[in-house]
C-alpha cells in the first residue's frame, strides 16, 4: 500500500488491475465541489459500456481520456453524481 500521493493501491490478486481509493484537496475541481467522493468503476469494455449508458439515457460526458494505464470515462448518476469509469491499458 502506498500513500504517498494521497492515494490508497490494493495490489489485484485474482483481478486485472488493482483496486485504489484516492484523495483529492477539498478544492479540487475534478469532481463538482458538491459532491464528496466519486465512484469509479473498472470495466473491460468503455466504449461499450458508456453506449449502453447512453442508450438507456444516462447523462454520458462525452469526453473520453487516455492514458499509458488506460482510458477513463464518465457519466452522472441519477442524484446527479459524477462517476467514472475505467479500462484498464492492455498488458
Amino acid at each position: 500500500m502506498d500513500s504517498s500521493k494521497g492515494s490508497f493501491v490494493f495490489p489485484a490478486a485474482n483481478q486485472k488491475a488493482s483496486i485504489a481509493v484516492a484523495f483529492f484537496k477539498r478544492d479540487s475541481n475534478y469532481f463538482p465541489l458538491s459532491q464528496p467522493a466519486m465512484l469509479n468503476f473498472q470495466v473491460d469494455d468503455l466504449d461499450a459500456v458508456l453506449d449502453k449508458l447512453t442508450a438507456a439515457g444516462v447523462a454520458v460526458d462525452p469526453k473520453r481520456e487516455t492514458y499509458d494505464y488506460g482510458r477513463f470515462g464518465w457519466f452522472t448518476d441519477p442524484e446527479g453524481n459524477r462517476v467514472e469509469l475505467w479500462q484498464p491499458a492492455a498488458s
